[in-house]
């Protein structure tokens, strides 16, 4: 039997600059260049872009009727399938605009929301990528019957139409309370786990940064992880923890996360909270940032700006600047920054010995001989400290630990030097 190719989708793309936008929701080429690496992405192919200036958005049409004739006389000459705007439109623009161009319509945040659904691989990354989508739908759905609204009671709106639109709309909320659930059911097991690590005196570091920095390559160079790191964007969406053993034979978890994005579907920063608040707890944080994009300083800003968004802003922080071997320009220097190549594995072991120093910052490796009567500082030590060796000697018991600051005034009593 012949497989059936499925048609690739050709797309306009449009774009609004507006001044009375917010900067960071206005289009530029660059976020144009960005939406087209989305499209295809998606599977999608560009057929060209339209970048519009304007003092306001059109309330009805969005980039003004004139631009949207233009719009729609380059999608029939190109043979179009669809148009992909740059900005978020309201229901209300997109199905105007649905209806003058004869096509569909997606916004930047529909697109997004379409890859992650084709990316998520495990249930939990399905079920934030469906409540995002449910919470996306929703408001475009009352948008799609307003028609019928406007009209209630009147002669043939009465019945079906109307009932139609409620049934819909409990029935996605019905859905969106049975998703918020599980998740919460998620980020429960989520907190047993991180309690359990804390219990062991297991730290955590965490990779964020812009889609496509190079996140997955690096956790793949510093730990042999053998996940896809390919040359995509949103390649990788599901968490992936891997163990790392640092150079003082201390032991990590290496956590990857969800690469951001300028735009970002607030629905997706929600829906992914159960796993992004995973930054929040975590001991390190690696800001990977791509050097060799002319546009990383904005794509760094970005990232800071959502690592705020989730309280994760008081945790320690790396600026890992990855690709520094396509980089010929004077590369960034710091206390908390390290340069790296995750393709060569240059600079990797200045970054895990930056770990080291930040984690090991105020601890005590130190040698600590309780006495067998003192089985309260052995049980102490166990649940509270770093311990790397038992051994029992005829008075007492000889442990080896790391100590953090707020139990060495517990312990030190019993501390001396180490062999």
């Amino acid at each position: 039997m012949n497989e059936i190719k499925r048609k690739t989708e050709r797309a306009a793309l449009a774009g609004l600059s507006a001044n009375s936008m917010p900067v960071s929701e206005r289009s530029t080429e660059v976020s144009m260049d960005e939406l087209a690496a989305l499209v295809e992405t998606a599977g999608g192919e560009v057929a060209g872009a339209i970048l519009q200036n304007r003092q306001t958005p059109e309330p009805r049409s969005f980039i003004g009727d004139g631009k949207v004739q233009e719009l729609k006389a380059f999608i029939q000459a190109n043979d179009c399938d669809l148009a992909v705007f740059d900005n978020e439109l309201s229901p209300s623009q997109m199905r105007v605009l649905q209806e003058d161009l004869g096509v569909k319509v997606l916004d930047r945040s529909g697109l997004i929301l379409d890859i992650f659904a084709q990316r998520a691989q495990t249930r939990e990354g399905q079920l934030q990528v469906e409540l995002a989508q449910y919470k996306y739908l929703l408001p475009r759905l009352i948008g799609m019957w307003t028609h019928l609204e406007r009209q209630e009671g009147a002669m043939g709106t009465r019945g079906p139409g109307e009932t139609q639109l409620e049934s819909d709309r409990r029935h996605i909320r019905r859905k969106i309370q049975k998703l918020e659930e599980e998740l919460e059911a998620v980020r429960k097991v989520r907190s047993t786990q991180r309690r359990q690590r804390e219990k062991n005196a297991v730290p955590v570091v965490a990779l964020v940064g812009y889609t496509n920095a190079g996140k997955s390559s690096l956790l793949n160079r510093l730990t042999d992880a053998g996940i896809p790191a390919n040359d995509r964007l949103f390649d990788t969406l599901d968490t992936t923890t891997r163990h790392l053993r640092l150079e003082d034979a201390q032991e990590v978890l290496l956590s990857d996360t969800v690469g951001f994005i300028r735009k970002l579907p607030t629905q997706l920063v929600e829906a992914f909270k159960a796993t992004l608040e995973e930054l929040k707890y975590a001991d390190v944080l690696l800001h990977v940032i791509d050097i060799s994009n002319p546009d990383w300083q904005s794509q760094a800003d970005i990232v800071d700006g959502l690592i705020r968004e989730l309280g994760a802003e008081d945790t320690p922080c790396i600026r890992v600047f990855n690709k520094c071997d396509r980089y010929f320009g004077i590369l960034p220097h710091g206390a908390d920054v390290v340069c790296v190549s995750a393709r060569t594995g240059e600079g990797t072991p200045e970054l895990l010995g930056k770990i080291a120093e930040i984690l090991n910052q105020g601890k005590h490796h130190a040698m600590l001989r309780v006495p067998y009567q003192r089985g309260d500082v052995v049980d102490l030590l166990q649940r509270e400290a770093a311990v790397l060796n038992i051994e029992y000697a005829e008075d007492c018991t000889v442990i080896e630990a790391v100590v953090k600051p707020e139990l060495w005034g517990r312990v030190k009593e019993f501390a001396g030097e180490l062999t």
